[in-house]
């Protein structure tokens, strides 16, 4: 497989009062997705079904073991998906709202670094693909 990088994007995501560091990181992917248009896949690679398209995310949070993978691989639309997550992000402190609950004054902030790649063996030879043999 001749995976190569096709964009990377970063974002930031918060949750301000429920501790929720999974919230916090689904924002962040969010985040870096909501810039970018992958039109390049399908108008320069001619990949019309996004096959071959692999993303990878990388989380950073302050509670990386708590965050649910699988919540936040939801968030990419397409592709076939990995997420690691690793200690990061930070604690910010805030205010608690009673309506929020107790214990509630703590910004849990994650980041997130969004890589899409294109598997190349893929795009050449593949079905619909033009070639010129110069």
């Amino acid at each position: 497989m001749g995976l190569k990088r096709y964009v990377v994007e970063l974002g930031t995501g918060a949750d301000l009062h429920g501790n929720d560091v999974t919230k916090a990181a689904c924002r962040a992917v969010r985040d870096a997705i909501s810039r970018s248009c992958l039109c390049g896949i399908m108008e320069i690679l001619d990949l019309k079904q996004f096959q071959g398209v692999h993303v990878e995310v990388l989380v950073a949070s302050p509670f990386p073991d708590k965050v649910d993978s699988m919540a936040v691989m939801e968030v990419i639309p397409m592709g076939t998906k990995n997420i690691r997550s690793v200690m990061g992000g930070m604690i910010a402190q805030g205010i608690c709202v009673d309506c929020f609950g107790r214990n509630c004054d703590s910004i849990l902030v994650a980041n997130a670094a969004v890589t899409v790649f294109v598997d190349v063996d893929e795009r050449i030879g593949g079905p619909g693909i033009k070639h010129s043999n110069r």
